[in-house]
């Protein structure tokens, strides 16, 4: 159908300040869809409060209003402007918030305001547990046990009905806001009185404990003609009991059999229905019991959300262009694909390699405070990695991290040398920390079985096996050192270990040698990356978007202009100190490279931002920020020169 002549302005609700668990991915999505809707001809108003982002450069809308979001400062702008329509799917919780509130006034209804993308009803019965829970026992989903709760007095009679260990939600909140596992009832007067104050509504939800069972997200999207599309799909790393924000996450989820991943979509597909999302996307998080495969629905998000900028960057899926297209009355098979110029967004993504995305923690910025991981972020970052297998998406990953790793190791590797007594490490391994990957290379290295592993962690065997077989080839790769050092490096082993995902310097590190010199051993037996692009198709149709991912195979498909081209080094992951600011610059500088005519090549770890959206520079490389992932980059490509200064420290380094 076609888009809708009835409105002509547009007001797009922003994020607000960056703050834990509502990042810079808001300025992802907020900018794609205020260049949709430019696009197709509305007139754009944006309210937001962040001076750091592109979304508030003077010219991705047509007026920018640098106000606090808050619904005082909401009604006055609407007042102002009359728009037809308000957007408020692409701002996080914030901004959904925000126009919840504005609109139980009554104002949007005597202004004659319509919300697009999701009316208030849909917020509503999404985001209230009371009437998400009534809406699944609609449709016949399973939901935890549990018990919606207003006051203390409730807490403590459905926590005595329940039992512990329980989780505990609070509605309408960002990053498990007021959320936590409460193992008795002094945990859970504490956490149930923080949720209950974290409420727009004063009202949590207390589920019994799921902690152990998988945790899967599906990204979904529907237009107004009811077709319906899964745009990925994400297995949490972690099981329940930790926010899906800190958890490592892959994509897409690896560990489903084909029956569960059919009745997981079919769920989907009834749920976005059910709550009556009828243009746009919404993540819908699920928990599946290791051993009996029994489903349970835990929340969705009506929106956009950090999952969401994920699974654009892991698929090439535009999701909140898409999402701001189909509020403007587009259905799904009239938006062209911009990667294959041939397909359309009602094309499911293939996907045919393994995306893994790691939190960046900084509890070393805050003495003093617990290094625990809990169903309440804390996280201040993320990095992503693909490779054509877990074990390579891994590696890549945590060397993304920028924390002094170049690979997967123990924690024994943090510079300290001192390898834990195996107290600690089951410890360790039972409660989520920041460190837990870790110390499950050390169990290993200490000998622990992957079945032991799995009933201290819950984590999924088929994981463990992956990191075991990693450190398997770690430990071949030493024993060789004490035979021959790093002249005896026999050529199909180091391609092995390539293709493991092993950096040059966690080599050098195992044969006590240079980085440079396992650079010349494996360019001496002509051991280079090649190029893969992310293309939405795996290669079924050819892609026009230039924008790629290392790997050790055979075939390379970069091409390879004669351009005059000029490369910049993003930031990399969020962390205190170095923020969304650096990802401005960053854009802004390949913009001016491309007003200059000069080819621009972006290369980039951080999934959250606008650097890494595949059409913002010529070429897109979604690499770690090392010497040795930027070189191989520099060997092929061969730039006049790197802009190293926008990308704050790290590019620097």
């Amino acid at each position: 159908m076609p888009r809708r002549s009835d409105i002509h302005k547009i007001l797009i609700i922003g994020s607000g300040p960056i703050v834990i668990g509502q990042a810079c991915e808001f300025d992802y999505s907020g900018t794609q869809a205020c260049k949709a809707l430019i696009e197709e001809g509305y007139e754009v108003i944006l309210i937001n409060s962040n001076p750091a982002t592109i979304m508030t450069d003077p010219d991705t809308a047509n007026r920018t209003y640098i106000e606090p979001v808050t619904p005082e400062i909401l009604t006055k702008i609407v007042k102002r402007e009359r728009p037809d329509a308000v957007l408020p799917t692409m701002g996080g919780q914030t901004a959904l918030n925000t126009a919840v509130n504005v609109a139980e006034t009554g104002l949007f209804d005597r202004l004659g305001v319509e919300m697009i993308g999701a009316s208030i009803d849909v917020i509503q019965k999404a985001e209230d547990r009371a009437m998400f829970k009534d809406a699944m026992n609609r449709i016949n989903l399973n939901v935890p046990k549990s018990g919606i709760v207003r006051n203390m007095s409730q807490a403590r009679e459905t926590a005595e009905n329940i039992g512990y260990p329980l989780i505990i939600r609070a509605s309408f909140t960002l990053g498990g806001a007021g959320s936590g596992v409460a193992y008795n009832r002094e945990e859970m007067e504490d956490i149930a009185s923080s949720g209950l104050d974290a409420s727009m509504i004063s009202e949590i939800i207390m589920e019994e404990s799921l902690i152990g069972w998988k945790e899967y997200e599906l990204e979904v999207m529907r237009d107004f003609a009811d077709n319906v599309v899964i745009i990925c799909s994400i297995e949490n790393f972690d099981p329940m009991g930790v926010h899906t924000g800190e958890s490592i996450t892959v994509a897409p989820a690896q560990t489903l059999s084909d029956r569960e991943y059919q009745t997981m979509r079919d769920a989907a597909i009834a749920i976005i229905r059910e709550i009556g999302v009828e243009t746009g996307g919404s993540n819908i998080q699920f928990a599946i019991h290791p051993d009996t495969g029994d489903m349970a629905i835990i929340e969705m998000n009506p929106r956009v959300s950090r999952s969401s900028a994920l699974a654009s960057k892991a698929t090439g899926f535009p999701i909140a262009k898409i999402a701001a297209k189909l509020a403007l009355g587009y259905t799904l098979d009239e938006i062209k694909n911009d990667i294959t110029r041939e397909t359309y967004a009602s094309f499911e993504p293939a996907i045919d390699y393994c995306v893994v995305k790691v939190p960046r923690w900084t509890f070393e910025k805050f003495p003093g405070t617990v290094d625990s991981l809990t169903t309440s972020m804390k996280s201040v970052g993320e990095t992503m990695a693909i490779g054509r297998t877990f074990k390579e998406a891994l590696q890549k990953a945590v060397r993304s991290l920028e924390i002094g790793r170049f690979g997967l190791g123990s924690i024994a590797d943090n510079g300290t040398g001192v390898h834990p007594s195996l107290h600690e490490i089951e410890e360790k391994l039972i409660n989520p920390n920041s460190n837990r990957l870790y110390y499950i290379y050390e169990a290993l290295k200490q000998g622990m079985c992957v079945e032991r592993i799995y009933e201290l962690s819950h984590i999924d065997r088929w994981f463990l096996f992956h990191i075991r077989q990693i450190h398997e080839l770690e430990k071949r790769l030493r024993e060789l050192v004490l035979k021959n050092g790093v002249n005896g490096l026999d050529a199909d082993l180091l391609r092995k270990a390539k293709e493991y995902g092993f950096s040059d310097q966690q080599l050098a590190g195992f044969f006590k040698t240079k980085e440079q010199d396992i650079r010349d051993v494996r360019q001496a037996n002509k051991i280079e990356p090649v190029y893969k692009l992310v293309d939405t198709c795996a290669a079924e149709f050819e892609a026009y978007t230039p924008y790629y991912y290392s790997t050790y195979e055979q075939e390379n498909e970069m091409r390879v202009s004669n351009n005059k081209k000029v490369m910049i080094l993003g930031g990399g992951p969020n962390r205190i100190g170095q923020g969304i600011e650096f990802d401005y610059c960053c854009v802004h500088a390949s913009f001016a490279l491309k007003e200059m005519g000069i080819e621009s090549i972006m290369v980039n770890s951080n999934p959250e931002t606008v650097s890494t959206d595949y059409d913002i520079s010529d070429k897109l490389y979604f690499e770690p920020l090392t010497r040795e992932d930027v070189l191989n980059i520099v060997d092929q490509e061969k730039p006049e020169g790197i802009i190293v200064q926008f990308g704050g420290q790290t590019p620097l380094n």
